[in-house]
């Protein structure tokens, strides 16, 4: 009963995101930075994954991972960013039930594949500067594969059942959805049925995910702390921290977003800062990584630099 209840208020009629209120100049600036930010996004992501496509030099497990990351983060904006155009163009958010949970299920499954990788990074670093000697034998392509492959199914997996639950709510009175996406707290609040079930299990999610993935990338960047600092000469020191720099500051930037996301005192009263936290996860980071690999990264700038001077 539960089901077709929610089924028939459904098609009652679209559910509308209320995105960012403000005067027409304001939702014009945001369509024009939000535009611009995304086609930087793609552009990006898609030249690092043509570099390392093209430049055997890079093809090595820590590319094959950025790669897997890079097309990931095409899709993470591409889940809500085109739908945030719209709504910034038309000044109109509408979006259907079935439109909203396959946002919805699409950013939350490619957020918990984005830490899964960022993990499994953090673990092919700590083999590479902590086991050197037996980084070829043990990270091989094969292993490589599966922990990618591993990955996305784990983050698709982990939606599923908060997927399936909000499926059988019902909602009645305002379908105003205050965000610029399908988000799952704002969207669960319009619901008249009982929301606990969702509630426990979206938390349980984001505490297993959330803090496994953290654990295994804190405990990973614990011995290659400890590794580099046992390096006698500043040279190799350096050397070895270069090579994790750029995986440092995505971690860094992405947890630390999340962790604001996740650890608030009052949702009510942080709604707008909430939402501009969020615009850094779902818009600015996929714009930076790009950027932090190239910048900070030898290699990449080297590829780069070749396939520019067409060599």
């Amino acid at each position: 009963m539960a089901w077709g209840r929610g089924q028939n208020l459904s098609t009652q009629g679209p559910f509308i995101l209320l995105g960012f209120p403000g005067p027409q100049a304001l939702q014009t600036w945001l369509f024009l930075l939000f535009l611009a930010m995304y086609v930087l996004t793609v552009a990006g992501n898609l030249a690092i994954i043509s570099l390392v496509g093209a430049h055997r030099r890079l093809q090595t497990p820590m590319y094959f991972f950025l790669c897997n990351l890079s097309f990931l983060e095409i899709w993470f904006t591409t889940a809500c960013v085109p739908k945030t155009l719209a709504t910034l163009a038309s000044r109109s958010g509408a979006i259907s039930f079935a439109g909203c949970a396959a946002q919805m299920y699409f950013v939350f499954s490619l957020g918990c594949t984005e830490y899964f990788l960022l993990a499994v990074m953090a673990y092919d670093r700590y083999l590479a500067i902590c086991l050197p000697l037996r980084y070829g034998s043990i990270m091989t392509p094969g292993l490589s594969a599966r922990l990618a492959l591993g990955s996305w199914l784990c983050g698709f997996s982990a939606i599923t059942v908060p997927a399936a639950l909000i499926a059988r709510l019902s909602f009645c009175g305002s379908r105003v959805i205050n965000h610029f996406f399908c988000d799952i707290a704002p969207w669960i609040a319009l619901s008249c049925s009982d929301t606990r079930g969702v509630e426990l299990a979206s938390f349980g999610i984001a505490f297993c995910v959330i803090l496994g993935s953290c654990f295994i990338t804190m405990l990973s960047y614990a011995y290659i702390v400890a590794t580099i600092i046992r390096i006698p000469s500043a040279q190799g020191r350096h050397r070895a921290f270069s090579t994790c720099s750029s995986h440092l500051t995505v971690v860094l930037i992405w947890y630390g977003s999340t962790i604001f996301l996740h650890v608030r005192t009052s949702v009510e009263s942080s709604l707008d800062l909430t939402k501009a936290v969020t615009v850094l996860n779902t818009v600015v980071t996929p714009v930076l990584n790009p950027f932090i690999y190239t910048l900070r990264n030898k290699d990449v700038k080297e590829a780069l630099r070749r396939s520019v001077q067409g060599k």
